[in-house]
């Protein structure tokens, strides 16, 4: 491979050392869940091993529980319990090292954190305190157990049992998980510790514990491995300190140098991976830009770094020595690669949208809008950068450049075949266009921009804009096959007893999100009636809450957005529409309307109340625009060989959805295999 990078961009590539081990760059993929443990440890192995081939130094797991009373069933986490467990590590390593990268592994303890649904032991913490009230959805309903002295030895003794076992699999860095609401964590919050013993007070006392588990790992270790400390500073930061400028200062200045390396992140998970709509490159800084200033040994950090020129200035700035990294190496596994061969304009940037938080969450294998073959990479045989030539000369029509549109001109382009894209608008983009008008949005761009860039390199994918094709132009053209990507459109009909129970079509003042979108007339005070659980519904009214309208949101959810939960991104919603005085109404529905007002009735205790409305926005339900499609059907023109909706068109969803759609259609076109037929993982069954 020939080296052809940008100049400003060479400090990115240089090797640093960790301890006894030796990266190849600074492209550190941070640990972060995949929703593959141990019961899927080829669709781990693949996943992981495409992030190496694609360029990035260090590969790490998820969190990997090294002992049953850190148990975080339904969720498929990592284990390390017992020997049993190495195996399922082996494949990954190997895949990591194949390319030369170095692989490492999160060792988690969850103390008061783990629920423990499975292994049913008690749970334990450093003085019996359960976790936050945010955390609710972790907990158990049983408050964890003070640990005692024996507790202690036995929690060091099963970091070490853990790292023998991650030296037999072949990991070369070792991590000691004090983030977040984790065990060794709380040792050291003032608010969480409350002994009176030498592992309780002052922070010298609450960090022994930390230091003792350390040290022992590192004895262990030898020269084999990195032992590396991944570590929350926002509320250490907050902490005041007699002899430094926090309780984070101290820390460092107590134990900074005694790990090989330092992990910085934030306490809590949603705020440390917020979506893009609240909170920009960089934003991590304030919590990790102290950290080089009181040790010598790297740092890396994360801060949702998708530009090669933010990632310079924060090495060449001195606030970290790498680059971490999850959701940009999800959305592009091959970003190291393209920014070393000066191919910067073919990143598949992420747009932070979260859907990979979300596949956590819902304990599923993690996706992504921007890359549709995120884990797929073993049960599909999918892969980021390459995919199988054409099988065929037959040439294929899409109606439709929005995102599923262009996801399968571009795949289907690339594989060889003769393709021909039609928009009806001015521009390619379809829905995105549309949404990135709202607050917060604009890096979903991103969708459009990277496959229109790819498509304009295609000398075989003809694109014809502000072309509204009618069935008798697509029967005339004759082409072999014709995909229906028309999207879909929200509508002012409703469903089941969330409805509105009245014609929503003799009301005048009733609009939907495209409505909005398109300019309509607006008048206050306005009332959305949000029954779509994701996240239209706030946006709108953040967006005409901005433009000065009195906003009223009614739901009959018992949260405003509810999926965006699965987002890390409902906290961050309610706060927002706070800020903007939007007035909230949960458990609620509408009960009548007329063109100043509406009538609502909570869901519960029936109380109804009447709100003032010169306008009403319906966010509630698409209609898939797919009328074409069902008259090409009737038509029956002997000249298509087929007829296929993707997309919203098919079936209206999130942009992943359509992304994949997409996708999936063009890797299986001209194939008699059926699109469902996929690999699956076994677990091996024990004899009795």
């Amino acid at each position: 491979m020939k080296e052809a990078m940008n100049p400003r961009y060479k400090i990115l590539f240089e090797p640093v050392k960790i301890g006894p081990v030796t990266t190849k760059n600074r492209f550190y993929q941070v640990p972060h869940a995949m929703g593959a443990g141990n019961d899927m440890p080829n669709t781990r192995a693949a996943q992981r091993g495409i992030k190496a081939e694609g360029g990035w130094g260090v590969i790490n797991t998820g969190y990997c529980s090294i002992h049953p009373s850190s148990d975080d069933r339904p969720l498929p986490f990592a284990r390390l319990w017992s020997d049993q467990d190495i195996d399922s590590h082996v494949p990954m390593v190997k895949a990591v090292h194949e390319h030369g990268s170095l692989a490492g592994i999160e060792f988690f303890h969850g103390g008061a954190y783990a629920p423990n649904r499975h292994s049913r032991l008690t749970a334990i913490s450093p003085s019996g305190i359960q976790q936050r009230a945010s955390e609710i959805e972790t907990m158990s309903l049983q408050a964890p157990r003070e640990m005692s002295k024996d507790d202690i030895l036995e929690l060091r003794q099963w970091h070490i049992d853990a790292t023998k076992r991650a030296l037999k699999a072949g990991f070369d860095i070792i991590y000691c998980y004090a983030g977040m609401g984790f065990l060794p964590y709380h040792f050291l919050h003032p608010q969480f510790n409350k002994r009176n013993d030498e592992y309780g007070g002052s922070l010298e006392n609450r960090s022994r514990l930390l230091k003792e588990i350390i040290t022992d790992m590192k004895e262990l270790v030898e020269d084999r491995a990195a032992i590396a400390v991944r570590i929350s500073t926002d509320e250490l930061l907050s902490f005041k300190s007699d002899n430094h400028e926090s309780e984070a200062h101290e820390l460092f200045d107590l134990i900074g140098e005694v790990p090989d390396l330092w992990d910085i992140k934030l306490s809590e998970w949603t705020k440390e991976c917020p979506s893009s709509r609240f909170a920009e490159s960089g934003f991590m800084e304030p919590y990790n830009g102290f950290v080089k200033q009181l040790t010598s040994k790297p740092v890396v950090g994360v801060g949702w770094f998708t530009s090669p020129d933010h990632m310079v200035s924060q090495i060449n700035r001195g606030i970290l020595d790498f680059v971490g990294s999850a959701r940009a190496s999800i959305a592009d596994p091959f970003l190291p690669n393209k920014i070393f061969e000066g191919n910067e304009d073919d990143i598949r940037e992420c747009i932070g949208c979260n859907i990979c938080a979300s596949c956590y969450n819902q304990g599923i294998p993690v996706r992504c809008t921007q890359n549709p073959t995120m884990g797929e990479e073993w049960r599909r045989g999918w892969h980021p950068e390459r995919i199988k030539k054409k099988t065929s000369d037959e040439n294929i029509l899409i109606i439709g450049g929005g995102p599923a549109g262009l996801e399968a001109a571009m795949s289907l382009g690339k594989r060889g075949y003769e393709v021909t894209l039609a928009e009806k608008d001015m521009e390619l983009g379809g829905r995105i266009n549309k949404e990135i008008q709202l607050p917060g949005m604009s890096s979903y761009s991103r969708i459009r921009d990277y496959r229109t860039h790819q498509i304009n390199q295609l000398e075989n994918v003809s694109v014809f804009l502000d072309n509204q094709m009618k069935v008798e132009d697509v029967i005339d053209m004759e082409f072999e096959h014709v995909v229906i990507a028309s999207g879909s459109s929200w509508e002012l009909t409703t469903i089941d007893d969330k409805a509105i129970p009245i014609n929503t079509n003799e009301n005048s003042n009733f609009l939907t999100p495209d409505d909005i979108l398109n300019g309509a007339k607006v008048n206050s005070p306005v009332v959305i009636y949000d029954f779509d659980y994701y996240y239209m519904g706030g946006l709108i009214a953040e967006f005409l809450s901005g433009q000065g309208h009195t906003v009223n949101m009614v739901t009959p959810f018992e949260n405003i957005s509810p999926w965006s939960f699965m987002s890390n991104e409902l906290n961050e919603i309610k706060l927002r529409l706070n800020e903007k005085n939007v007035t909230i109404h949960t458990d609620s529905r509408v009960l009548s309307s007329n063109n100043s007002s509406i009538e609502i009735i909570n869901c519960f205790n029936k109380d109804q109340s009447s709100l003032e409305a010169s306008t009403v926005v319906i966010v509630g339900t698409r209609k898939p625009r797919d009328e074409i499609y069902h008259a090409l059907i009737k038509a029956k023109s002997p000249k298509i060989k087929s007829v296929t909706k993707i997309g919203d068109a098919d079936a209206p969803g999130a942009l992943y959805h359509a992304v994949y759609s997409g996708h999936l259609f063009a890797e299986y076109f001209g194939e008699e295999q059926q699109i469902d037929n996929m690999k699956h993982e076994y677990p091996v069954i024990q004899p009795f």
